[in-house]
């Protein structure tokens, strides 16, 4: 398909539903997914009714980030660089997985309600830390019907643009970075590299991500031909009215050093309602 007013350009190729899911592991659809974050960014997420999804390669701002967060892994990098693109010898395996990497999101949430995520996530907040609660079987579903290609466009800079991203779930894989290899017989798919990470740092996550992605060939531009960027996040549309009226979220905990009261008037001021907790419910 090609753009009939640049007919040397071709389309962007339209994102898909799930188009991995069977190489990515998936909990049941009652598993309960608890997500830290400072209160807030939860307001802001409300008002704003979207998800907040980082771009993978970003994760450096904060202690005990992963670096290596959708990065071939070191024993696939020597089949990958060695690999090539027939028609462009000088790209290899490894660049095509490096770009796919530039273009990939991620949120994250865990299946536990442990000490860990408490400890590790959301930290420096003047308002203190809240825990949103959603059941995994409500949340994929809507959140497809967001991204449904009937449904679904793309702003990028005011520019409504083809939806170019996929979206993905899956439970991540903790691996002994430095010995696994998942090339011993065939090159993988980039996804398989967004949902690793190393067991002896991370493997207290117990993650369930979900990932938007775009191809990683070529590039993307504007009708005006202006190269897009990826920028290191993105937000994908989500009305939290709608998920606590449907019990997608089934509540928000609060940290001992949340303002209760505080986050209780400002979800009132936008006629929110939902049970509050302690983090140990």
């Amino acid at each position: 398909m090609v753009d009939s007013e640049h007919p040397q350009r071709p389309l962007a190729p339209l994102g898909c539903i799930e188009p991995h899911a069977p190489l990515l592991s998936r909990p049941s659809f009652d598993q309960l997914l608890y997500k830290v974050i400072t209160v807030e960014n939860l307001l802001r997420s409300v008002v704003g009714n979207y998800l907040h999804f980082n771009r993978v390669d970003s994760y450096s701002d904060f202690p005990n980030a992963d670096e290596n967060d959708g990065r071939q892994l070191p024993k696939d990098q020597p089949a990958n660089n060695y690999a090539r693109f027939q028609l462009a010898p000088d790209f290899s395996a490894a660049h095509y997985y490096d770009l796919c990497r530039e273009r990939t999101y991620a949120c994250c949430f865990s299946i536990v309600n442990s000490a860990y995520i408490w400890s590790n996530y959301a930290n420096g907040s003047e308002q203190g830390k809240a825990c949103v609660v959603f059941e995994f079987g409500k949340l994929r579903p809507m959140l497809n019907r967001t991204l449904n290609l009937e449904n679904a466009a793309l702003l990028y800079e005011g520019n409504f643009c083809r939806q170019i991203f996929s979206i993905n779930y899956g439970l991540v894989d903790y691996v002994d970075w430095d010995a696994h290899q998942t090339n011993t017989q065939y090159l993988s798919n980039p996804i398989v590299y967004t949902y690793l990470k190393d067991a002896d740092r991370f493997r207290e996550e117990k993650e369930l991500r979900i990932s938007l992605s775009a191809i990683g060939i070529g590039n993307f531009a504007l009708k005006d031909g202006t190269l897009m960027q990826f920028p290191p996040s993105l937000q994908l549309g989500f009305d939290f009215r709608e998920a606590i009226a449907t019990k997608t979220i089934r509540g928000i905990l609060l940290g001992p050093d949340a303002d209760s009261g505080f986050l209780t008037r400002e979800l009132a001021k936008l006629r929110i309602k939902t049970a509050l907790g302690p983090a140990n419910s």
